[in-house]
């Protein structure tokens, strides 16, 4: 299970830039063509974050579709996984921009007024 791997770079530097602060959100974006089982990287979440400044952190994920930018008509557009011809013009030949990414988009830390 490579997610356990994964997150612990995740969580790695999730912490590094809180800059010591306890964070309180993680939000990380999985396109499906990525390999990321996200039930497994929740449960990496669950086993890693204890001990850690994520401990009672949400961990939040933003699944994407893949994206294709066609090459024939120049059109971009999102399909579902396995079904990847433009729906402009029918090409097969599109060239990924996304669905393959596994990033940490954001965290989340306490506001200090």
């Amino acid at each position: 299970m490579h997610e356990l791997s994964l997150m612990t770079q995740l969580l790695n530097d999730a912490v590094a830039a809180a800059s010591g602060e306890t964070i309180c959100a993680l939000r990380v974006r999985v396109g499906p063509l990525s390999g990321v089982v996200v039930d497994s990287l929740r449960f990496a979440f669950e086993a890693l974050s204890p001990g850690t400044p994520a401990e009672n952190a949400r961990f939040d994920v933003e699944e994407t579709a893949p994206s294709f930018r066609c090459p024939d008509c120049h059109a971009t557009y999102e399909t579902p996984v396995g079904s990847y011809s433009c729906p402009s013009c029918g090409s097969v030949a599109g060239e990924l921009l996304g669905g393959a990414e596994l990033e940490l988009i954001s965290i989340e830390v306490p506001d200090h007024v």
